[in-house]
């Protein structure tokens, strides 16, 4: 019988984890450089680039915003993301 709780157990966890990611994916944060702004989900995916084009004329400054940007907005995703999975993990790591 005990292996059957922990099915359960495993079970729930796979179906936390779910709904995670659904609310990761939904989850939108802003990363913002110099001219340039990047739009990441709790998936660390990127949504969208905007670029003034102000920074266009100034290559190495550009590479540089967007590289800020992009670490900004992935720091404040891992955040949200490592959040949200305290809850399900309880602290304590993996209930299996």
């Amino acid at each position: 019988m005990a292996m059957f709780g922990k099915a359960k157990e495993q079970y729930e966890f796979v179906k936390k984890a779910r709904e995670i990611q659904k609310k990761l994916r939904a989850e939108i944060v802003d990363g913002e450089s110099g001219d340039v702004k990047v739009q990441m989900n709790g998936e660390m995916k990127i949504q969208s680039v905007k670029i003034s084009s102000e920074t266009i004329n100034d290559v190495q400054k550009l590479e540089n915003d967007i590289k800020n940007a992009v670490d900004s907005a992935t720091e404040k995703a891992q955040k949200i993301a490592q959040n949200m999975m305290k809850d399900v993990m309880g602290g304590g790591g993996m209930p299996f």
